[in-house]
């Protein structure tokens, strides 16, 4: 068995059909049937079964693929760092960022790129939890997420918290002209949109709990990941938002009245998140140095 071998094999167990994975693979289909032939003989044991036109993977074909992905991530990991090591930082800087936390990277990514003219960037914008799965899938090396995240996959990087902020429609006659903050008991009435993550736990969860602190239950009308899309709807008058407030940093949303909310338990928290026991480029490293301090490091 040698390093080709199991890269074919992996690519066909995550296709399920050998036309699939040759297409993938740039290669002819007979080839690499007989790759997988010979692989199967060698150990003495069949790898896959055939269910119609997919393949599926035997006991010992699920054994050998999740030992192929550690050992075929190692050797992409190896193969990044002794490059890095003869050629400097270069290459492509994989981040992801969920869009309330859009504005910390602009300033940075302008500094960064002075430095280091030779590096690519590659950006992916999802919530929280899209995010968490594109780590975990190696689609990227760091992410800007909003916590609370999986402390056991990640290593965590806290960034200043914030508070949250009231998002109302400019048209609306609820708060009078020039109130700047309100209590949590204002927005009892108020029909709300609020940011939801596709899975798992987040800033839904903590503001519905934050208002039943308070003594009511949020009147939620509209669930959405993307903030962009609520503060298009809180322009057009359908509701209110409750945000963090860097949301708002560097954006021009007409129609749109921002107020505080002065007696908020809540905030809040921003961090840089990586997979923790995974090597992360030259280039990331020196990423997460820009968001110092680094006292924060889990």
């Amino acid at each position: 068995m040698d390093i080709r071998q199991l890269r074919y094999f992996y690519v066909i167990a995550q296709e399920r059909q050998i036309t699939r994975a040759a297409k993938r693979l740039h290669i002819a289909q007979p080839p690499l049937s007989q790759q997988l032939k010979q692989l199967e003989a060698e150990l003495e044991v069949s790898l896959v079964e055939r269910n119609g036109r997919t393949l599926e993977l035997t006991e010992a074909g699920r054994v050998l693929y999740q030992r192929a992905e550690k050992i075929l991530h190692e050797m992409d990991d190896l193969v990044t760092e002794v490059k890095e090591t003869g050629e400097g930082i270069r290459g492509t800087l994989s981040l992801g960022s969920v869009k309330s936390c859009f504005s910390y990277l602009p300033p940075r990514l302008k500094t960064f790129r002075d430095e280091h003219p030779k590096l690519r960037y590659k950006l992916q914008e999802g919530d929280t939890s899209f995010l968490s799965d594109s780590l975990r899938n190696r689609e990227i090396e760091l992410a800007i997420v909003r916590l609370p995240v999986d402390s056991e996959d990640f290593s965590i990087l806290h960034l200043p918290p914030e508070p949250y902020v009231l998002v109302v429609p400019e048209s609306w006659s609820h708060f009078a002209p020039g109130v700047e903050s309100v209590s949590m008991g204002a927005l009892e009435e108020l029909p709300l949109l609020l940011l939801h993550r596709l899975s798992g736990i987040g800033q839904y969860e903590i503001i519905l709990e934050e208002c039943r602190h308070h003594g009511f239950e949020a009147d939620v009308i509209c669930e959405c990941p993307d903030v962009t899309m609520l503060l298009s709807l809180v322009s057009s008058g359908v509701g209110a938002t409750i945000v963090p407030e860097a949301s708002l940093k560097d954006r021009y949303d007409p129609g749109i009245r921002v107020i505080g909310i002065h007696d908020a338990t809540i905030q809040a928290e921003p961090a840089i998140v990586w997979m923790k026991d995974r090597f992360l480029s030259v280039a990331a490293r020196k990423f997460i140095e820009q968001f110092e301090p680094v006292k924060n490091l889990q």
